[in-house]
């Protein structure tokens, strides 16, 4: 969403055509997940004439993009969506190319601004929202959007009570984009998450290149050191936030929720265990804490003493990354955001 979102909200201020492709479903070797987006326009030079079709972002990392292109004008021109499906066994599978060994459904529609107009909002303030679209029928095409509480921001005309009720109870169903079955009717119930937030408890040398590296993919980071030297913009220039409290007061004010990642990495127990003290309860996706084993010893005895359980203490992940034998604190910025990556893709649930 937030890779095609600048694109998309300016050729909507330009007024020209747009349509929307997502992938809707997946099997084996995809090359891109459920929700991937792709927006289309006809491109237009000075004069106004029309060029040829403008792309951004991407349903299969370049095997459909072409004929999902072609679809996306025709739709434009009738007003109709459609649900495209490619796999390797369809003669237009290998014409696009999608010979890897996997198969998608790609839902193509003229874009609905309003409804894009909401999403966006949400998007930009990092919140939370669901939109479920009815993927055939008669119906194909409409589609609510959700907030966090489960409040409708958007709804298309054609919807009424009980169907509203019936896409709620869908939505209710996945805790992740996809499919969902109604009956005889298929619904694609897409989420719009908060960017990952990665929380660095350290201005340390390794916070320099996992702050770079963390932006590349799309966290927000943010940088807690009550040391001012540490914790600079001038050596942290594009973090979002800079706090030079401790962080059993920073935390509560940058919040510790669903899309909060903490690494824990000063090696001062006066800042790190005020840290873990702190973040434990809140149940946040990841806590890792650049240590020894001798010194995460110590660090136990003292957590405990502190009255935390041992079923908290065991959601620290330490040695903190995965295991490259990495020296450099570059290296050492790879192994600890491959395992944050990992375990918000749910591949790694495993605490050592």
């Amino acid at each position: 969403m937030l890779d095609i979102l600048s694109t998309m909200n300016r050729w909507l201020a330009e007024e020209r055509p747009v349509a929307l492709a997502t992938v809707v479903k997946t099997w084996g070797s995809a090359p891109r997940r459920e929700g991937s987006k792709m927006g289309v326009s006809p491109q237009r030079d000075g004069a106004g004439a029309q060029e040829g079709p403008a792309m951004i972002g991407s349903v299969s990392g370049g095997c459909v993009e072409g004929a999902v292109v072609e679809e996306a004008l025709a739709g434009m021109k009738d007003g109709k969506a459609r649900l495209l499906k490619f796999g390797v066994a369809d003669d237009m599978a290998w014409e696009v190319g999608l010979t890897c060994g996997g198969s998608i459904e790609v839902f193509v529609e003229p874009l609905d601004s309003l409804w894009w107009d909401a999403l966006a909002e949400l998007a930009e303030n990092d919140n939370f929202g669901l939109t479920v679209t009815i993927m055939d029928g008669a119906l194909v095409g409409e589609k609510v959007l959700l907030d966090a509480a489960g409040d409708v921001l958007y709804r298309t005309d054609s919807l009424d009570e009980n169907m509203l009720d019936e896409m709620k109870a869908a939505a209710a169903k996945r805790h992740k984009s996809g499919i969902v079955t109604m009956g005889e009717t298929r619904v694609m119930v897409d989420m719009q998450v908060e960017r990952p937030h990665l929380i660095l408890i350290g201005g340390v040398h390794v916070s320099i290149p996992l702050h770079r590296m963390a932006t590349q993919i799309g966290f927000r980071v943010s940088i807690v050191d009550p040391r001012a030297a540490f914790a600079s913009r001038e050596r942290f220039p594009d973090v979002a936030n800079i706090s030079h409290s401790y962080p059993d007061k920073a935390l509560p004010e940058l919040g510790l929720d669903r899309s909060a990642y903490l690494a824990v990495l000063t090696h001062d127990p006066k800042i790190d265990d005020k840290a873990l003290i702190t973040a434990l309860p809140a149940n946040i996706p990841y806590i890792g804490v650049l240590s020894s084993g001798r010194t995460h010893r110590q660090r136990v005895a003292r957590l405990k003493e502190a009255g935390l359980s041992d079923e908290l203490i065991k959601q620290i992940r330490t040695p903190i990354g995965i295991e490259i034998g990495s020296s450099t604190p570059e290296e050492i910025a790879v192994s600890i955001l491959a395992e944050i990556v990992a375990v918000r893709n749910g591949i790694r649930d495993e605490v050592r």
